[in-house]
């Protein structure tokens, strides 16, 4: 096998091999330069460029779609955290309008306690009253002997003219 590869010039056996397996047409081959111009051999894509620039693209293009649906998700996730936001200022206002009607109810029950009798004080007071209800009953008395006695008089002296003066 390796004496047919040495019969043959090296030049041939390069024009011939190529990196790809299709079939060579004939809008492939250029056709014959002029004389006299210098046409510079057009290059074709080979394994390893096409191997970098297919990763490349496909890099590009995955990385794109992955930074569209993580500008999404980011998206979602803040307009969540902002109706979390929201409903915690919300209920952050209403903890606070609870908290702003238990203070008035404790300082109207503060000043209550400081304006309400004690037991102490009611004991005072009811000896007090005792003592203002039996001097009043006294004097009620007194003044009940004393009505009746002017009544007695009042009837006795009605009883003497009574006799004298009679028509």
């Amino acid at each position: 096998m390796f004496a047919l590869l040495r019969t043959v010039p090296r030049n041939q056996c390069r024009a011939v091999r190529r990196f790809t397996t299709g079939r060579v047409t004939l809008a492939d081959v250029a056709p014959p330069a002029p004389e006299g111009t210098i046409v510079k051999p057009k290059k074709p894509i080979g394994g390893f460029r096409g191997g970098i620039f297919g990763f490349l693209l496909g890099f590009s293009i995955a990385s794109s779609y992955a930074s569209y649906h993580l500008l999404e998700e980011y998206k979602l996730a803040s307009s969540l955290m902002q109706a979390s936001v929201e409903e915690l200022q919300a209920s952050t206002q209403k903890v606070s309008a609870h908290v702003r009607r238990i203070e008035a109810v404790e300082k109207d029950l503060k000043a209550l306690a400081e304006s309400t009798a004690g037991k102490d004080d009611i004991t005072k007071l009811r000896a007090e009253m005792k003592k203002l209800y039996d001097g009043l009953h006294v004097e009620f008395l007194d003044l009940r002997a004393h009505v009746w006695g002017m009544q007695q008089d009042l009837h006795s002296i009605t009883k003497k003219e009574g006799t004298k003066s009679r028509i």
